[in-house]
């Protein structure tokens, strides 16, 4: 298992999620700013925004079919922690 697949995903408030890793890492992504363009439009909504789920492939995804790349939440995450990913 890839250390940046996403093991849980939960919304913390407004359009912030929490994740955690595979490898243990765990922090929150404000994804505020990056909601735009035809398949995250409907992410704007809050309620749709909480319907986000991991996908058995260890990728945050959401019922419209809008997903975001696990590597780059964890390079994300990890920065944000002081990290530098491996």
């Amino acid at each position: 298992m890839n250390k940046a697949t996403v093991k849980t995903a939960r919304v913390i408030s407004g359009f912030r999620i929490e994740v955690e890793f595979a490898d243990g890492l765990r922090g929150q992504v404000d994804l505020s700013s990056r909601l735009f363009g035809e398949v995250f439009e409907p992410l704007r909504d809050e309620k749709y925004f909480a319907k986000v789920y991991v996908d058995e492939f260890g990728v945050v995804c959401w019922p419209n079919g809008a997903d975001l790349a696990p590597d780059a939440l964890y390079v994300c995450v990890a920065a944000a922690r002081g990290k530098t990913p491996a």
